[in-house]
């Protein structure tokens, strides 16, 4: 993962890489290890981690290194070498106590705050906590009800309640009366449709992302929700005087309506294919294929069309026919 933090002014781009090894699907008793361990800082190696620890130069982040630490890297470097475990991330461990708490502190708040990601787009769920929900029976956050009501929603607002007996908060649809100056709650899923409710529970998140500069990653983005909504996202995430923070949006979706190049450069196109034989998956990028010779991708070019007669593969020939042919023959036996 890399990405931009900043700490009293100054500005750091930081690589961190990290490969584990989990062995085999529900194989409990696996002796799980880390494989390997890279942190850079502005392109230059702080520590790689492999079979053996390499400490590389610490001047990129020398301002939290302590005085001691700073003058005696190489026996402290030695410390930490011994002190490593194989289960164990060296970041949040020998780096933090030996080397600077300050900075992997600076490296775990960005993971705890700005990288937010979405999975099972079927049971997605935005869970909001008030500092006090007592003291409204349902709270509407403005922001969040007028893309709502952009969005298109069948009740007057959208907003979320708290019980007295519950910590979480759960989607309700304002319904109001102005005739006789009477309103109801009533819960969401009942009125409005998933793709509306899935759309409410993840704008929050992007806003959170536009405004920490963090990183978002979504499962089955477009699942149920309109491709105009999740292009005007997607032109926000672009948007270099809306997204100032450098905020990144990263999706998964089988609709090759994304496969534009109006929307996305060729290195953010990427496809998994999935080897039948070994049940790997290979990820690479659109612009892997470069732009010259036969399979070659240039600019503008049709990249939805070209997908589907199979020149960039991640396609799988599907032929339901034979089963419902075999079905057929079975009823004819009977």
């Amino acid at each position: 993962m890399e990405f931009y933090e900043e700490d009293a002014g100054d500005k750091f781009r930081i690589l961190y890489e990290l490969g584990i090894d989990l062995g085999g699907f529900l194989d409990e008793e696996y002796p799980r290890e880390i494989v390997s361990e890279n942190l850079f800082v502005n392109g230059e190696p702080i520590f790689q981690r492999a079979d053996d620890l390499y400490i590389g130069n610490m001047k990129a982040i020398k301002e939290f290194l302590s005085d001691v630490t700073e003058q005696n890297v190489e026996s402290v470097s030695e410390i930490a070498k011994n002190s490593l475990s194989k289960d164990e991330l060296f970041l949040t461990n020998g780096f933090k106590l030996v080397f600077s708490q300050r900075f992997e502190k600076l490296i775990v708040d960005w993971f705890s705050n700005k990288f937010m990601v979405i999975y099972r787009a079927d049971s997605m769920q935005l869970i909001k906590k008030f500092a006090d929900p007592k003291k409204k029976a349902i709270y509407v956050e403005k922001t969040t009800d007028k893309a709502a009501k952009l969005f298109g929603v069948n009740s007057n607002a959208v907003g979320y309640v708290v019980r007295e007996d519950e910590s979480d908060s759960k989607l309700y649809s304002v319904f109001q009366d102005m005739k006789n100056k009477k309103s109801a709650a009533i819960a969401a899923e009942i009125f409005e449709s998933y793709g509306t409710i899935r759309f409410i529970n993840m704008f929050p998140l992007v806003i959170k992302a536009i405004q920490t500069g963090g990183t978002l990653v979504v499962d089955e983005f477009d699942a149920s929700i309109h491709p105009i909504a999740l292009m005007s996202i997607i032109n926000v995430f672009h948007n270099d005087d809306i997204n100032i923070h450098h905020a990144q949006l990263i999706f998964n979706t089988h609709n090759p309506i994304f496969l534009n190049s109006n929307l996305f450069r060729r290195d953010e196109i990427k496809f998994v294919e999935r080897d039948d034989d070994s049940h790997q998956s290979i990820l690479y990028a659109l612009s892997d294929f470069g732009t010259t010779g036969d399979r070659g991708v240039r600019k503008h070019e049709d990249y939805m069309g070209k997908y589907f007669i199979s020149q960039y593969g991640a396609i799988k020939d599907i032929d339901f026919t034979p089963i419902f042919e075999e079905i057929l023959a079975r009823e004819g036996e009977v």
